[in-house]
């Protein structure tokens, strides 16, 4: 006697709206209701991290110019980005996803997956699980979220985009390629311009278009990712949910209100960026292998730099680091912009900087002590002493 098939793969992606914007508008019942940007000084030469829904009829949005969104919306409320704080609202909502279901996946700070397969038993069908997250995150954080609900990773997150703001999409089992049919190729995950624009030089405009081509034609013009396209056209993935996914990235970035070749000023705020970092990654419970340098230059040409190394969570080991790949870059004009990332993320602890340099370790648990500091009276409070300024000479 054979036992009952198994349930269907249901997988919930939940993607919180406007995240720092709506976080900062929670926090500030004034701003509800009205234009808030959070970036960069509009005076400067930054760009936008975050703009909530009331600043995007007039075109205001993530990644454009500072200076762009202050003209276009001259009335929004702007705010300087708080990752402290966002990361802390992220830790609630992470352990509300958690008491639905032991697989959660979270993709960034403001987004995860959350396998609710096993759990009928515990919090019902899969679509009432997803109202009641809703729920949760609204009594519990104060946020909206926008849910798909799927099959898969793909399908759940293509919901869960087209939900927004305050959705919730669910995708029924067997209707996926109808779903996706009708909606533009650049929805498929891997599509950038160059991609959509030779597609489309193919006649190829709709996942549905995409999905009726044969897989050995996709792949004989596109290599491997063309057959991977094909699948998902089909609404096929079968990726499982990993609870131990971590963020691919945490980085901080600067751009100069003139472009300069101050040397001193780059390490200067080189080690500002990965003081930030440092802290970030201590407060997400993280350990960074791969330091990623990133200049822009007057031109707007764009170059990395990067080094992989024993995972660390020190300020100072960091900022080594991308020094270390800012002395390998060839200065040739003034410099526009200046950042530092880490990734290979992991658990704390888990290389052995701490045998190579024994004061690592220390300045790793100073770096946790100072973070209390800083919570309790503020980010500017305690700083290294190279950060300090400098005093004038007559």
């Amino acid at each position: 006697m054979t036992g009952a098939p198994p349930a269907p793969r249901a997988i919930i992606h939940v993607d919180m709206d406007a995240f720092y914007a709506s976080v900062e508008q929670r926090d500030r019942p004034e701003l509800r209701g009205r234009p808030v940007i959070v970036g960069a000084d509009p005076a400067g030469r930054g760009v936008v991290t975050a703009a909530s829904y009331e600043a995007r009829p007039f075109g205001v949005h993530s990644a454009m110019p500072i200076r762009t969104a202050a003209r276009l919306c001259p009335h929004a409320t702007f705010l300087p980005v708080d990752l402290g704080k966002y990361a802390r609202v992220s830790a609630e909502i992470m352990a509300v996803l958690g008491e639905f279901s032991p697989l959660v996946e979270p993709v960034s700070i403001d987004e995860a997956f959350v396998d609710v397969t096993g759990t009928r038993g515990l919090h019902g069908p899969p679509p009432q699980v997803a109202r009641a997250i809703k729920r949760r995150i609204r009594a519990e954080v104060g946020l909206v979220a926008s849910l798909g609900l799927a099959g898969n990773k793909f399908l759940a997150k293509v919901a869960s985009d087209l939900g927004k703001p305050d959705g919730l999409v669910e995708v029924p089992a067997g209707q996926a390629a109808a779903f996706l049919a009708p909606l533009p190729i650049r929805r498929l995950w891997g599509v950038g311009a160059a991609t959509e624009r030779e597609l489309a030089s193919l006649g190829v405009r709709t996942i549905g278009q995409l999905a009726s081509m044969p897989g050995a034609a996709l792949e004989a013009r596109f290599g491997r990712s063309g057959r991977h396209l094909r699948e998902l056209a089909l609404g096929r993935d079968d990726r499982p949910v990993d609870p131990g996914g971590a963020p691919k990235s945490v980085g901080a970035e600067e751009t100069f209100e003139r472009d300069h070749r101050d040397l001193d000023r780059l390490r200067r705020v080189l080690r500002e960026q990965a003081e930030r970092v440092a802290r970030e990654l201590r407060e997400r419970g993280f350990a960074a292998a791969r330091v990623v340098l990133k200049v822009r230059f007057a031109d707007f040409r764009t170059l990395t730099r990067s080094e992989t190394g024993d995972p660390t969570q020190d300020g100072l080991e960091l900022y080594r680091r991308a020094v270390d790949l800012l002395g390998r870059v060839e200065l040739g004009q003034a410099v526009r912009l200046i950042g530092l990332s880490a990734s290979a993320l992991g658990p704390p602890g888990a290389g052995q900087l701490s045998l190579l340099d024994p004061a690592a370790a220390r300045r790793e648990q100073l770096g946790r002590a100072v973070d209390g500091l800083a919570a309790r009276f503020g980010a500017d409070s305690i700083r290294p002493a190279s950060l300090l300024p400098r005093p004038t000479r007559d």
